[in-house]
């Protein structure tokens, strides 16, 4: 995994603190060390943004105020239902003999015999939940789409991910291969109108 810095500070807990958090442009997090008190931190989304909107798992040198630099990867992020601004984010401590439970980028690969068909890629899982040993987390999981038909779908049970299970019900779609609405429309008006 690459390894990234980030520096945060550490942060007043309680609604009305992290409201005034948000308030002022900057991101409540909260980061969790197994066997040690959890501590809240901010960050602002600059220094976020290379964690969290990228196609790989990111081991993170976390700096909290002038401490020592801790290990860690990004546990999970928070987003704004409506303007999709992330509110909150969890690091947690990084231990390569300890099981951890992480999301995992899906990285497509290949050209779907569908979309050459006409059909449209519809990716529905961005990440994968996975539990493994901390040293075995992968980068990120490539899900091989060349051979996806038009009406077909890859189910959570086809990702392969070494040393890892899937925390996903075995039949969630990670990503199908469909017909344009306007084919699927005119698919049907042809199917409801009569024979002359």
């Amino acid at each position: 995994m690459e390894k990234i810095d980030l520096k945060v500070k550490r942060r007043d807990t309680g609604k009305k603190n992290v409201k005034n958090i948000r308030n002022s442009g900057l991101i409540p997090g909260v980061f969790y060390q197994h066997g040690q008190e959890s501590i809240a931190i901010t960050s602002d989304l600059l220094s976020l943004r290379s964690i969290v909107f990228t196609n790989d798992t990111k081991l993170v040198n976390l700096f909290i105020d002038n401490d020592e630099p801790r290990e860690c990867v990004l546990k999970e992020v928070v987003f704004d239902p409506v303007t999709d601004a992330i509110t909150h984010f969890d690091l947690i401590g990084f231990i390569s003999d300890e099981i951890m439970e992480v999301d995992v980028p899906i990285v497509l690969v290949g050209q779907a015999v569908g979309a050459k068909e006409g059909g449209i890629i519809q990716q529905n899982l961005h990440k994968l939940p996975i539990r493994c040993m901390a040293k075995d987390i992968p980068s990120h999981i490539e899900i091989d789409i060349t051979n996806l038909k038009v009406g077909k779908a890859i189910h959570a049970k086809n990702a392969i991910v070494p040393n890892a299970t899937v925390e996903l019900s075995p039949e969630s779609v990670i990503v199908s291969c469909v017909l344009p609405r306007a084919a699927v429309s005119k698919a049907s008006e042809t199917a409801e109108t009569p024979a002359s």
